[in-house]
């Protein structure tokens, strides 16, 4: 016990820089692959938690966007949800990269963005802004027109309108929805650190740690089920989270009337 409370101490941070900078090399032990694997899960929290808060704004813009009359407005948000929804992330991630390299020999501006807290970070808003944008548009399109028809009675128009019924009617039908984006956003992240943006002195993800072990064992059976594990958790979470959100949404509704979670995990991207 004791030993273990040292790893946890030694390898608890390294992912970001803190503690033993060496990795074990022999004679592994279940707390080391617990504590190294979990420390590298503080990338991927970082990774979905900062895209899936920028790109919930970017889907709402890209969503009414879509919905324009105006063709100057509307094309270019159908193109830019048709470029990201229909390429590979992981093939995002790597050309991606390689631009971000030449800009680097451009300006010394674009440093930062060949790291991937920045470089994949990036990648991430902006192809879970293009599927949630698609959601958003999806649920404007399925807005009762008696909804809009009554605030325009009460006088209700423009923005006003927008944020008291428009927004919060999109948002209590996309919901659903947009929970099966946000899980598979977290479960993206683990492409960041094998698509081109380099972990600087191993300081990668869970995935990059559990290959670690994978490679050094030569016993993927270990490493990989508690990844598995650490991310099963956080997808509990996420559902309890979004579930407590949801149920804030369609909080004046009646109990049969109100719009069940069902989480149905993207098998191909």
């Amino acid at each position: 016990m004791e030993s273990c409370l040292q790893t946890i101490q030694d390898y608890g941070l390294r992912s970001l820089g803190i503690g033993e900078r060496l990795l074990p090399r022999t004679d592994f032990t279940l707390c080391e692959h617990f504590t190294l694997i979990g420390s590298g899960m503080i990338w991927n929290i970082y990774f979905g938690i900062m895209a899936l808060v920028g790109g919930f704004f970017f889907a709402t813009a890209l969503a009414v966007a879509k919905a324009s009359r105006r063709r100057w407005t509307r094309k270019p948000a159908e193109w830019f949800i048709f470029v990201f929804r229909g390429s590979p992330l992981f093939i995002q991630f790597f050309f991606a990269y390689f631009l971000f390299l030449n800009l680097k020999g451009v300006s010394p501006l674009f440093d930062p963005f060949t790291a991937a807290w920045l470089g994949a970070l990036i990648v991430l808003f902006l192809n879970t802004a293009a599927y949630s944008g698609e959601i958003f548009y999806g649920a404007l399109r399925s807005i009762p027109k008696g909804d809009v028809e009554a605030a325009d009675a009460y006088g209700m128009t423009g923005w006003p309108r927008f944020r008291r019924i428009v927004w919060p009617t999109m948002l209590r039908l996309a919901w659903p929805a947009y929970t099966n984006e946000a899980i598979f956003l977290f479960h993206a992240t683990t492409l960041v650190f094998f698509s081109g943006f380099p972990a600087w002195q191993q300081r990668g993800d869970a995935l990059y740690y559990a290959s670690y072990f994978a490679d050094k064992t030569f016993n993927p059976f270990i490493p990989y089920p508690i990844l598995a594990m650490y991310f099963i958790v956080f997808t509990l979470v996420i559902v309890s989270v979004f579930g407590l959100i949801n149920r804030r949404l369609n909080r004046h509704l009646p109990s049969e009337r109100r719009a069940r979670m069902r989480i149905r995990p993207n098998l191909l991207r």
